[in-house]
């Protein structure tokens, strides 16, 4: 169990502790294990932030819950959007406090990672945080003409189904759908709630109106293999939103944090949405590859330009050599610009100028009869691709020095009207081209973003940092995602000898299963010969090896053999229920279940031990959805020893059964292993059930929802029972997967023979 703040043995967790000021138990029992998770990512300037944000959070006097989920979801926040982030958080959790809205906050606080995993990027968050706000203020006190007593009745809503509608849209599409929302049903509580919860009919159509494109959460891991694969090239990528700017559209560009575009993407002029994201990065790649910065002190916008265009055409050209392909996709997206299409009696045409050479400059094909245009493409592809006896690597200098000759030579007195033809110029699949330029007088000195994310080596707690898993919600049919904290720790020890004594007690019982195991044992033995350590001696081979020694010769020393049995491949995870429960007396005996239960499994773990089967054991208790302890009694890699026996022989009971929750971290487990056959057997006394949770049916569902989860990952979930009124959910949760004990005495006896006939 966690320490109290009185026995934190290390100074600096004693001083964190004292930072949030705090009293609630809840918080204390998990304090350490968060910190371990913080400290892994925060700076320590993060860390401070962090922990006075905890205790602002603390003392809002809306009890343990908001503080728990923000000590809980910010580690992972800070890590998809970046800890400059808290402000902009917290300025919105006071917003609400100081509103009638400050009931929804824990609902705002719990989805907040799941929400930045999905957006990635702090000016994403921001947005988001903009449009809460908007929502917040647009749909508070306006009901019926009140102004001051009603809170906003979508908003709870709203938060919760915020990460599955970022599933499904953009930032753009987000703010149209809860626009159509708050414009329709601003004084409509019930039909608020209908909508935002994503109930009513209009909801689902507004939604699905919104969908569009390619979006870059889905694609996400794609593209990263993509980069990785094809370009050799792991930069971070992080999105963007195209909607909220509206002065001037956001460009795809890269710095130091990693490579920029945008959240989504349509398909264009016969090309996919995911085709466009990879054009805008092999493009990007091309300038991390081959494009050199240029003083651009003393050059004129209209150079800078003319650089930028031809730079851009250079490296497109270096791309397309690699992967020819990409011509086809790079051209589809270029504006192919109509040569009469601009006055320059009236406009500048400096955009459109540009447009066509760029155009001409990819497309031998391009039709563009200027002759101006015709001679630096034809000086470009001289450049770019010089006689065999001279070949070489173009340069941006050298690009450089034939876009200021462009310019010298086609300068018009129109280019300075301030009427611009932008029509069908842009090329939306490149960057911003910020990487190309120093200045000299601004300084070229680049703000470090490398900063330590770890903690300093005297700052290192050892804990486990929790793994957030979703809970189904049967009343929404949906998943409440990040809902249930795990924290994983190895099970204390006590004394081996115990367990036995277990063993010895029920010596007949354990002759009777040896009679049943080897028959369960695989018979198809596989010989391996040639083999220098073996288990017996290859007398073939080895009265060969003597001739040969005897006649002078060097002998083969693999003289021995090994057997390797084939037929059997399974994987075990073995998933104990310890809550408090387990600590009543089995009938008029002074046995509790719990030890009972030590008996059964100490038995069981020696006969899979004996079959030679890849098993572990597992305990799990629970203290409300923000403590769920998992506690490892017996890894994989591990066998029945005295250092398992030891931790079975301390297996101590309390709190209560959120099952769901650790059958999927367990599945976590089981599902990493190669096998033919995964069976997690479950061993419980009750039904599933949480001091927080007053809906009896509420966790049934999420586990039953946790048994189809297990069964689509390949692993068989099997419930062994020792409830007497189980018939009464276990069958609605594990279908005819499970087993009831009415005789928990004989637990024992009835185990291993379960697990022999589930895996013979």
């Amino acid at each position: 169990m966690p320490m109290t703040k009185t026995e934190y043995q290390h100074p600096l967790m004693r001083a964190y502790w004292a930072q949030i000021d705090t009293r609630f138990p809840q918080v204390e029992a998990v304090f350490e294990d968060v910190m371990a998770e913080a400290l892994a990512v925060l700076t320590r300037e993060g860390i401070a932030a962090y922990l006075e944000a905890a205790r602002v959070i603390g003392k809002l006097g809306r009890g343990v819950e908001p503080m728990l989920a923000f000590l809980e979801e910010w580690p992972s926040t800070a890590k998809a959007v970046g800890e400059a982030a808290l402000p902009a958080v917290m300025a919105l959790v006071q917003r609400m406090q100081k509103s009638p809205n400050s009931y929804a906050i824990t609902a705002f606080l719990q989805t907040l990672a799941p929400v930045a995993r999905r957006l990635h990027a702090q000016e994403q968050m921001g947005h988001y945080l903009d449009i809460t706000l908007d929502f917040m203020e647009r749909t508070t006190g306006s009901i019926h003409g009140h102004h001051t007593t009603f809170p906003s009745p979508g908003l709870p809503a709203f938060f919760a189904q915020a990460p599955a509608l970022l599933n499904q849209l953009t930032l753009a599409g987000l703010k149209n759908w809860v626009e159509y929302g708050i414009r329709n049903y601003r004084t409509h509580p019930a039909r608020q709630k209908d909508y935002f919860s994503v109930q009513s009919a209009d909801s689902r159509a507004v939604l699905q109106r919104e969908r569009h494109g390619t979006l870059f959460m889905d694609v996400e891991r794609k593209l990263d293999l993509y980069l990785r694969g094809l370009w050799n090239d792991a930069e971070q990528l992080v999105p963007y939103s195209t909607a909220f700017d509206e002065l001037r559209k956001p460009v795809p560009y890269y710095d130091k944090l990693g490579m920029r575009v945008p959240d989504v993407q349509d398909d264009a002029h016969g090309v996919s949405g995911i085709d466009r994201y990879r054009a805008t990065l092999a493009h990007m790649v091309g300038h991390r590859r081959w494009t050199r910065p240029q003083i651009a002190d003393n050059w004129s916008p209209f150079q800078r330009m003319a650089v930028e265009f031809f730079e851009d055409c250079r490296v497109e050209t270096l791309l397309i050599r690699v992967y020819p392909g990409l011509r086809r996709v790079f051209l589809a997206l270029h504006p192919q610009p109509l040569e009469a299409a601009c006055n320059p009696e009236t406009t500048s045409c400096l955009r459109h100028r540009m447009a066509m050479l760029s155009r001409a400059l990819l497309d031998t094909d391009h039709g563009y009869v200027d002759a101006d245009l015709n001679d630096f493409v034809a000086r470009f592809h001289a450049i770019m691709e010089p006689g065999e006896s001279e070949r070489r690597d173009s340069s941006t200098q050298e690009i450089a020095a034939l876009a200021l000759s462009y310019v010298a030579k086609t300068r018009r007195q129109s280019d300075q009207f301030a009427k611009v033809h932008f029509d069908n110029t842009v090329v939306d699949y490149r960057d911003d081209n910020r990487h190309m330029w120093q200045f000299i007088e601004a300084g070229d000195e680049e703000e470090s973003f490398d900063q330590d994310r770890k903690a300093a080596p005297d700052q290192e707690i050892k804990a486990l940092p929790p793994r957030h898993y979703p809970e189904w919600d049967y009343n929404s049919q949906t998943y409440r995602p990040d809902w249930a904290s795990v924290y994983e720790a190895l099970h204390a020890s006590g004394n081996p000898a115990d367990i036995d004594r277990l063993l010895q007690k029920h010596s007949a019982l354990a002759k009777q299963l040896k009679k049943m195991l080897d028959l369960l044992k695989p018979q198809d033995k596989v010989r391996i010969r040639y083999q220098e350590e073996g288990s017996e001696l290859d007398l073939d081979v080895a009265i060969r090896s003597l001739i040969d020694f005897k006649g002078g010769a060097n002998p083969d020393p693999r003289i021995n053999m090994s057997h390797r049995t084939d037929g059997r491949d399974i994987a075990v995870m073995l998933l104990l229920d310890l809550s408090e429960s387990l600590n009543e007396k089995v009938g008029g005996s002074d046995q509790t279940i719990l030890e009972l239960s030590q008996e059964a499994v100490s038995l069981l773990a020696w006969a899979i031990e004996k079959l030679g089967d890849s098993f572990a054991i597992a305990g799990f208790h629970s203290n409300t959805r923000h403590d769920v302890r998992y506690l490892h009694i017996k890894g994989y890699g591990e066998h029945f020893n005295d250092e398992v026996k030891a931790r079975l022989a301390a297996m101590e009971a309390g709190y209560s059964t959120r099952m769901g929750a650790a059958m999927r971290h367990a599945a976590h487990y089981l599902g990493a292993r190669t096998a033919d056959k995964k069976l997690m057997l479950i061993l419980t006394d009750g039904k599933p059930s949480d001091v927080d949770t007053h809906d009896e049916r509420l966790l049934i569902e999420d586990t039953r929802q946790a048994v189809k989860e297990l069964d689509q990952q390949g692993i068989f979930s099997y419930c062994i029972s020792l409830d007497p009124k189980a018939d009464e959910y276990v069958g609605d949760i594990f279908g005819r997967q499970f087993t009831v004990i009415d005789h928990i005495e004989r637990l024992p006896e009835r185990l291993p023979q379960l697990f022999m006939a589930l895996t013979k």
